[in-house]
């Protein structure tokens, strides 16, 4: 008989995650599966890397040293294993943990999931050095029913890895009424756990509110998951961090984009979503609606871009602004030098006053200029920027001096979107018994609908009043008019952001029915812009949800040609939330 409830746990977020986790995880509590995500668009260009030094590699090895102290505890309490850490070698990785298991003499039945690497595919451009589909959770679930202790793959969706256990243990069928609402749950619970302690209290907008040791060692999440796709979202007992209504509302707005979130197996509607408390660290999410899956798979490129080097000049004391000019027109004249031939083709500074007047400590009386540059040509970003650097050590401003030495420059990567025919990924189980199966694409799909944004509203000035909106669909009545106060905007509202390639998005989520009856109308994509003048100019769309009092903004473009290229100060977006939330906006008097 079918157990009405699977636990599935995840052990980590990334690549480098707490290594400890896993050992947590399965001596913390009751599992089924425990689960790990080490891939990431960055992370994929690691292994690129590692791949191009030997053949042999291109898979998470801490995965390994972490199974070499835990696998025979996975077996011992029932726990299967799955993972991603197969990166760009899932059978390379399969093979090592077989060998890994007989050296320890543990019966551990292996298998893995292929099919996503589309390199050999051709036709991606110069320089690509991974293609890789984003697949489903299928594979998973065909090596599960066949047995499987242990399940790796290569680039499949974070959602995947609860997905195919899911599958595998409700018997789930696509002709069966309610399959795509119960998938659609399924994905929604993975994606609060994929990103492991962002779900219990890790990188939380309101950790200040809380207990403080509680939070320095946050335990890791599980999803008790139901037959009909709803969940609770948990952690073991006595293990730090919280897990509440805030901490699942984080990471569901975290890289997302519009209402439907679709993936390879369904598409999920973000919208109908409902949290509510189930006791203390429990949220339940039910009601979750979902549809056919879009007739593509998304195939994640990495290349090498070109070349990247970094200066950061201290300046201390008085006339910062005239110390930065002096070095950047020293700088300048240099790069202009045999008439401009070894100016690099991207060069980008800016000035962090970070300063403070009278400053008790040299540091704090301190500011940083950044210089940083790129180009195809390695020498122009070697020493022909850190040789006209360290050549100014006697000639510049007084109290010259660098964080650190100038180097001679690192490779960086770009990361691009492309969509394949669902059909076009062979996707692969290879069961233990090394049996090959074919995984079928979905029977039905349904065309990606196309994004949707409701009419930008005007902001009202230092005394809210509803006149000075439009009504929108979806969006709750405004409030009454009443005094306004200038505060931050993240004394009523809280946001998590990231990034997807170059685009970022900015999910934000008020506390209370009231602030998002404000926060609804307030927040709209010109209002966006002005508080975060770094947007302006880009394309910005607002998308609403209001059964999480949230709405996501989908910024294009702001990441350049994505993390790899660190063409921004904050390559991955991370704390572009945290900066609309320290804004100062006109916030009604009842709210604060």
């Amino acid at each position: 008989m079918t157990d009405p409830v699977l636990r599935i746990g995840n052990a980590s977020g990334f690549y480098g995650d707490r290594f400890d986790a896993m050992r947590e995880m399965l001596e913390g509590g009751e599992l089924d599966v425990l689960t790990g995500d080490y891939l990431a668009e960055l992370t994929m260009l690691i292994l690129g890397r590692d791949r191009l030094k030997d053949a042999r590699l291109g898979y998470a090895k801490t995965f390994l040293r972490q199974l070499e102290e835990c696998l025979g505890l996975a077996l011992d309490r029932g726990v299967r294993i799955v993972a991603n850490a197969g990166g760009l070698n899932p059978s390379g990785l399969a093979d090592a943990v077989r060998g890994l298991a007989e050296r320890l003499g543990v019966p551990a039945r292996v298998a893995h999931v292929e099919g996503d690497d589309l390199l050999a595919r051709g036709r991606w451009g110069a320089g690509v050095l991974t293609a890789n589909a984003y697949l489903g959770g299928g594979g998973i679930a065909a090596c599960l029913r066949a047995g499987a202790d242990v399940v790796v793959t290569g680039r499949v969706t974070d959602a995947a890895l609860v997905t195919g256990p899911a599958v595998a243990h409700f018997g789930w069928d696509p002709e069966d009424p309610g399959y795509y609402d119960a998938l659609a749950g399924a994905v929604l619970a993975g994606h609060v756990l994929e990103c492991g302690t962002q779900a219990t209290g890790g990188n939380y907008a309101f950790f200040a509110g809380h207990d403080a040791r509680s939070l320095r060692r946050p335990g890791f999440p599980l999803a008790e998951l139901r037959a009909d796709g709803s969940s609770v979202i948990t952690k073991h007992p006595g293990t730090g961090g919280l897990v509440d209504v805030g901490t699942v509302t984080a990471q569901l707005l975290y890289e997302t984009g519009g209402a439907r979130y679709a993936g390879p197996d369904v598409t999920a509607r973000l919208d109908t979503v409902r949290l509510e408390p189930d006791g203390p660290d429990r949220v339940r999410i039910s009601g979750v609606r979902g549809e056919a899956p879009p007739p593509t798979l998304k195939v994640g490129l990495n290349r090498i871009g070109g070349w990247r080097n970094e200066v950061v000049f201290v300046l201390t004391g008085l006339d910062i602004e005239a110390k930065a000019q002096l070095v950047r027109d020293q700088l300048e004249d240099a790069f202009a030098a045999d008439g401009g031939r070894q100016r690099p083709a991207h060069v980008h500074w800016e000035l962090a006053r970070t300063e403070r007047e009278d400053g008790d400590t040299q540091e704090r009386a301190s500011a940083y200029l950044r210089l940083v540059v790129r180009d195809g040509d390695p020498e122009k970003v070697g020493r022909a920027v850190s040789g006209a650097a360290v050549e100014l050590a006697l000639a510049s401003y007084p109290g010259f001096h660098v964080t650190a030495p100038p180097g001679k420059g690192a490779p960086y990567g770009v990361f691009e979107a492309r969509y394949v025919d669902l059909g076009d990924a062979p996707h692969t189980a290879v069961l233990p018994d090394g049996e090959r199966v074919a995984v079928s694409p979905p029977a039905r799909t349904e065309p990606a609908a196309p994004a949707h944004s409701p009419a930008s509203v005007r902001p009202s000035a230092s005394v809210h009043s509803p006149a000075s909106v439009r009504p929108s669909a979806g969006l709750p009545d405004p409030l009454p008019p009443g005094p306004c106060r200038a505060a931050p905007l993240g004394l009523v509202a809280g946001a998590r952001s990231g990034d997807k390639g170059g685009d970022a998005n900015v999910g934000v989520w008020a506390r209370s029915d009231e602030a998002w009856r404000w926060l609804a109308h307030e927040l709209t994509e010109d209002r966006f812009r002005a508080l975060l003048p770094e947007t302006a100019g880009l394309v910005v769309v607002r998308h609403v949800l209001p059964n999480l009092r949230a709405l996501n903004f989908v910024v294009e473009g702001i990441l350049g040609e994505g993390v790899a290229a660190q063409a921004r100060f904050d390559p991955q977006a991370k704390a572009l939330g945290e900066w609309l939330r320290s804004r100062y906006v006109d916030i009604p008097e009842v709210l604060l």
